[in-house]
């Protein structure tokens, strides 16, 4: 009978340790912080955009309503979408905050 070999824990937990210490983001891969900033600098940017769109349109710049109302509302969906994506970190963070070691 071969039977299986027994398993030495140390030698795993030492092998994980030793793989955890070495493990690097992927060759031109950016940090989550970097992502996060172009992300909230794109919703500023969409928000700027909308307001120069209505300042052109109460100038007498612009007499096209359309373009101004598509511009609001992207800046108002992306301002929505950030401050649920905000909410589920923050509910993620406070459900690991919670939980037991």
């Amino acid at each position: 009978m071969s039977g299986i070999p027994a398993l030495n824990p140390l030698a795993i937990t030492a092998t994980a340790a030793n793989t955890a210490a070495h493990v690097q983001p992927a060759a031109g891969s950016d940090s989550f912080g970097k992502f996060l900033t172009e992300a909230l600098n794109q919703v500023n940017e969409l928000q700027a955009q909308a307001e120069q769109a209505g300042v052109d349109l109460a100038a007498g710049k612009s007499t096209d309503i359309h373009n101004v109302m598509i511009a609001t509302e992207k800046a108002n969906l992306a301002v929505e979408l950030t401050v649920q994506v905000r909410n589920k970190v923050i509910d993620a963070y406070q459900e690991i905050m919670r939980m037991q070691i």
